[in-house]
């Protein structure tokens, strides 16, 4: 059995700020940097790493709070927070610009961070990320805003449960949820403070930022599947373009890394023709 919650061969760490953060690096080009989304880790990009590394810099981060990083200390897990993490993980290992794709909370950091340090972003691709205000939330994250439960999650996440979210975040023709992701979640979900970040994560209050988008002055690629609403950012982000998966749901990046590979490599290579500088030393 692989032992998720802790360090593999192609692990490094970037240390600032009171952060150890986990990410992992391969590949060289233009930067490309992925960012998971919540309740998951940087192996969500996995294959997608894979396939875009053999032309780009692919940079992937455990994002704070999940995966080996962990927790904060100071429990801080807005997004504006996140987007700042962001921008000193780039400063760390030797970035100054570079292309950033983000699945659900990762595509919310991924604009919160063109909106904050548009300097930094050469060009976004939003894989069904969020941060409009959502009507519905998914049953995890009501679970854990129940002030009944929220002292039993952070001293237990059960697998049951943790499937289940998996597969309620999956496509209806998605076969990807398996023994193997469910052990990967359930390990990294129960290691040291995540499940507390986690509780932490899910009762902050987020700021609405949604109003600000039509100040992205990127390039912006919208990915989204087809049974996923509520998001607007191909209508709000000035000159973005879209592209819809027909069956896929909220965990696109797992559910077809082919074709979310395939559209970043897409949309970057035109792009990085005319942004030379957004390759890093490596650090």
């Amino acid at each position: 059995m692989i032992a998720w919650s802790e360090p593999q061969a192609d692990s490094l760490f970037a240390t600032f700020d009171g952060l150890r953060l986990h990410y992992k690096r391969a590949g060289d080009g233009p930067a490309v940097l992925l960012l998971h989304g919540s309740a998951s880790s940087l192996h969500h990009f996995e294959q997608a790493a894979s396939l875009l590394s053999g032309d780009f810099d692919v940079i992937r981060p455990d994002l704070p709070g999940w995966g080996l990083t962990g927790a904060r200390a100071d429990r801080d897990y807005r997004v504006p927070t996140y987007a700042a993490t962001v921008a000193r993980f780039l400063d760390a290992v030797g970035v100054s610009r570079c292309f950033v794709a983000g699945n659900s909370l990762g595509g919310n950091i991924a604009w919160n961070l063109a909106l904050d340090y548009p300097e930094r972003v050469a060009g976004l691709v939003l894989v069904n990320a969020t941060g409009y205000p959502e009507k519905s939330i998914p049953p995890a994250l009501r679970l854990a805003r129940n002030p009944l439960l929220r002292p039993i999650l952070r001293r237990v996440m059960p697998r049951r449960a943790i499937e289940r979210n998996l597969r309620s975040a999956t496509g209806p023709h998605s076969h990807i949820v398996d023994a193997a992701m469910v052990e990967r979640s359930y390990q990294l979900m129960n290691r040291a403070g995540n499940r507390s970040a986690f509780v932490d994560f899910v009762n902050t209050d987020q700021p609405d930022r949604s109003g600000d988008l039509p100040r992205v002055s990127v390039p912006t690629l919208v990915l989204r599947s087809a049974g996923i609403d509520g998001q607007h950012f191909a209508r709000d982000i000035p000159g973005a373009i879209e592209s819809i998966h027909p069956d896929g749901g909220h965990l696109l990046p797992e559910e077809d890394p082919e074709w979310v590979a395939e559209a970043i490599a897409a949309f970057v290579r035109p792009l990085a023709e005319h942004d030379g500088p957004n390759r890093g030393g490596k650090a």
